[in-house]
């Protein structure tokens, strides 16, 4: 489990928008969002990441480089970007398993035909730009994520009071 207030591991994944996408090479103001969906077969991530979509300025603006990852495979994010109205979301895919597992995703197996076999659920994990986890929300369930405009006002106070670390004793 990734503890608060340590240095994440490096994560370089194929991307929609680059070759590969490296954690490494982020350069944001303050944080680096990570936004794990399930994918392609998640009507709830449609709505959340069409939201994350519509507040894509503001998180910019408040120097937060937001990413949305899955293990879907490159047609798959392809499909979700295309079919879901997100060209300004950079999407990266084929999350192997055993990452999101050490990033403490939980995984489900795909249960119809439109479902992969095995897959993601829901997270973000805000990190600091020296990859220092500052916060994370993981769900084992499609449902009950954190909405993007209460983590914007969150964020507003965050940056502004240089709010600490915390959960990590």
């Amino acid at each position: 489990m990734l503890k608060p207030g340590t240095v994440v591991p490096d994560l370089v994944l194929p991307s929609l928008d680059t070759p590969a996408w490296h954690l490494t090479a982020e350069r944001p103001a303050h944080f680096t969002m990570l936004v794990f969906y399930r994918g392609y077969h998640c009507p709830i991530c449609r709505k959340y990441l069409h939201d994350l979509e519509v507040y894509m300025p503001e998180f910019r603006q408040r120097g937060v480089n937001p990413i949305a990852l899955s293990c879907d495979v490159q047609a798959r994010a392809q499909m979700a970007r295309d079919e879901w109205f997100l060209p300004h979301v950079p999407i990266a895919y084929a999350l192997p398993p055993e990452t999101a597992r050490s990033w403490g995703l939980y995984l489900s197996r795909g249960k119809t035909a439109f479902e992969p076999a095995l897959f993601n659920e829901p997270g973000i994990f805000l990190l600091r730009p020296d990859r220092t986890l500052y916060a994370t929300f993981v769900q084992s369930i499609a449902m009950m994520r954190p909405a993007f405009d209460d983590m914007l006002r969150a964020l507003d106070v965050i940056i502004r009071e240089d709010y600490p670390i915390h959960g990590e004793a």
